[in-house]
């Protein structure tokens, strides 16, 4: 089956909620500790230019299996060519080999958009994500020792880079 890559509508923005309520349980993925709503993520949608800084959604075999978010970094001019990259995908397609799909067509668009690094934000904890951002070339640039508390146990976070151009 074949992997599509689509702008995200304000229709797409239910599903790209539930997934990512989905991850906040497995405190794996995201620092938010509670499920947020659609309400909560309109102006994050909002904030995404898809000539910019777009939100994709990925369908695979006629669903949406995951999205992707490029967003700005720091928000000054000088780090425009710099974008935070965030991926999510849907617990039906985590362990499908589908992430090393999505992120490398991410890596592809950001090319086109003027974006010369990607850097990801990822909990120390979280080793498939590492294994999964350093498989394609992605490399440690920061950390940030205990900065979350996840339910009382303190979490590292690591930066991970990569130049794209």
């Amino acid at each position: 089956m074949t992997m599509i890559f689509r702008i995200a509508t304000l229709n797409d923005l239910p599903i790209i909620v539930d997934i990512y309520n989905s991850t906040i349980p497995s405190r794996m993925v995201t620092a938010d500790i509670a499920p947020v709503s659609v309400e909560d993520r309109l102006n994050w949608f909002h904030e995404h230019q898809p000539e910019k800084r777009p939100l994709w959604v990925v369908e695979y075999e006629g669903d949406i299996c995951g999205w992707v978010s490029l967003q700005s970094f720091y928000g000054r001019p000088a780090y425009d060519a710099t974008a935070e990259i965030s991926i999510y995908i849907h617990e039906n397609y985590r362990g499908k080999g589908l992430g090393k799909k999505i992120l490398s067509k991410a890596i592809e668009e950001s090319l086109k958009l003027e974006i010369d690094t990607l850097i990801a934000f990822i909990f120390g904890h979280n080793e498939p994500s590492i294994r999964l951002f350093s498989s394609l070339g992605f490399e440690k640039w920061g950390h940030l020792p205990e900065v979350a508390n996840l339910d009382g146990v303190k979490r590292d976070l690591v930066i991970l880079g990569k130049k794209v151009n």
